[in-house]
Formats: C-alpha cells, sequence, structure tokens
C-alpha cells in the first residue's frame, strides 16, 4: 500500500524518531511504512490519521492493480 505519511511527517518537519514516538510505535515501523514495506494496522492507521488530521483515504492509497 502506498502513503502519504512521508510527505505528510516532512511537513511538519518531524523525523522518523519524532513521529514513532507520537504514535507510540518504533522509528523502523515508520520507516518501514514510509517505503511500503509494513501495512499498518487498522487501529495505527487511524492514530496516523488523527495526528495528521486527515481521513484514511487521504494518507493510504491502494496499491496499482
Amino acid at each position: 500500500m502506498d502513503s502519504r505519511v512521508r510527505e505528510l511527517r516532512e511537513a511538519q518537519g518531524w523525523s522518523q524518531g519524532e513521529l514513532a514516538e507520537r504514535l507510540a510505535v518504533s522509528r523502523q515501523t515508520v520507516n518501514a511504512i514510509e517505503t511500503g514495506k509494513y501495512d499498518p494496522s487498522l487501529p495505527l492507521a487511524f492514530r496516523i490519521a488523527r495526528l495528521f488530521g486527515q481521513p484514511l483515504e487521504a494518507i493510504f492509497l491502494p496499491d496499482d492493480p
């Protein structure tokens, strides 16, 4: 799944570590989400959406078929 997490994080001026702290996950988890190697759980996806004030579908984009 593609996501806009990196774009949104950088717009806030946060490092991966800072975002990880705000989400209560590891920096490695943030990196994996940003690089498309890990799809977050639904509760984590909602925390990300809430943190950035965006709907889920504005952050997480389905892979092209």
